[in-house]
């Protein structure tokens, strides 16, 4: 989103409490180049409401999270305390801060209750929120957090209402070359790959909305861009794949295998694992109708091009370099601008 937003000539600042793994995108593609940054914890209040209101940013993007659902369970206080406090204090500096006009709040598609007595169809943005886990729990929390900041401060009616506009997106599981995060199927795979180990996966017949990440990174310009314009647009909005590209963990592993030039293998881990959801997917055709969204990479577009960033780090390329040139295929394929 960064090197996006730098190609669009936007003015970008950045808030975290640090860079989360090693090595990491933000570094090997250079992000933070031009960027203004600001090293703080999102549940430090005072640091969030002081750097917001030194940036007087028009538009925030808050991406900042506990993104992982096994972590969740070691580590389910800090969990709550990022993903739903977090959230809590980007949206208490943003009512301290009128030059915003306009917030997207990034959550999960696990964000909806999965109760397994319910039909097997996709998530609507009409579902309830909620979680069995610590971490689907959190991001059902931090949509009620959203959802309750919308109403009692940012609506207008409301006495002494801020002038931002609040929406919050949700998209399935993102993949993309430069993710290095633990616990992940696609970096460990890759990880295995560099190294010629084999990797365990767990859990080879989970179906999840896969997708490139510049898939909902388009979606989340699009509708900060209509929520700029048009206050009715606030709300949920889904940003999933195609029905087709819904698949399973062991279609993932399979494919990467074949599109690897090298030794790549993977066995199955029978655990014991933490409890997952068997089936996850979602509808986009709010996002369709009203934002004009629609993906633009399918699955075996991302599959290509995420082959293809990890084979430009191993042959020493400048990723920074590949990485724009793949957003500007993107774009080229009908995204964005």
């Amino acid at each position: 989103m960064t090197l996006w937003l730098q190609a669009l000539d936007a003015r970008v600042s950045g808030l975290s409490v640090g860079i989360p793994t090693a090595p990491s995108l933000y570094e090997l593609a250079r992000a933070g180049d031009r960027v203004g940054e600001y090293r703080a914890d999102i549940r430090d209040h005072d640091a969030v409401n002081r750097a917001v209101a030194e940036i007087e940013p028009e538009i925030v993007i808050h991406m900042a999270a506990q993104p992982l659902v096994r972590r969740s369970f070691t580590e389910p206080r800090n969990t709550y305390e990022t993903n739903v406090m977090g959230t809590v204090n980007v949206l208490e500096a943003v009512r301290q801060t009128p030059s915003v006009r306009v917030v997207v709040n990034v959550t999960s598609d696990k964000c909806y209750a999965n109760d397994p007595r319910r039909s097997p169809r996709p998530f609507v943005e009409t579902d309830a929120m909620g979680g069995h886990d610590p971490y689907s729990s959190s991001k059902g929390c931090a949509e009620l957090v959203v959802d309750a900041y919308r109403s009692s401060f940012f609506s207008p009616g409301v006495a002494g209402h801020a002038t931002a506009r609040i929406a919050s997106a949700r998209a399935g599981n993102v993949i993309g070359g430069g993710d290095w995060g633990e616990d992940r199927l696609i970096p460990d795979i890759i990880r295995g790959a560099l190294a010629n180990t084999p990797i365990a996966v767990r859990n080879p017949e989970a179906v999840r909305p896969w997708q490139h990440v510049l898939n909902p990174l388009s979606g989340y310009l699009r509708l900060a861009e209509a929520l700029h314009a048009a206050p009715e647009v606030q709300g949920g909005w889904n940003f999933g794949p195609a029905a087709d590209d819904a698949q399973t963990v062991r279609w993932i592993a399979d494919r990467l295998t074949e599109l690897w030039a090298g030794d790549l293998r993977w066995d199955f881990d029978p655990g014991p694992h933490p409890p997952e959801a068997q089936m996850l997917t979602l509808d986009s055709a709010k996002a369709r109708e009203h934002l004009g969204w629609a993906p633009t990479w399918d699955l075996d577009d991302a599959m290509s091009a995420i082959v293809s960033w990890y084979t430009a780090l191993r042959d020493g390329d400048d990723m920074r370099s590949v990485t724009l040139a793949q957003i500007q295929a993107f774009e080229a394929a009908g995204a964005l601008v």
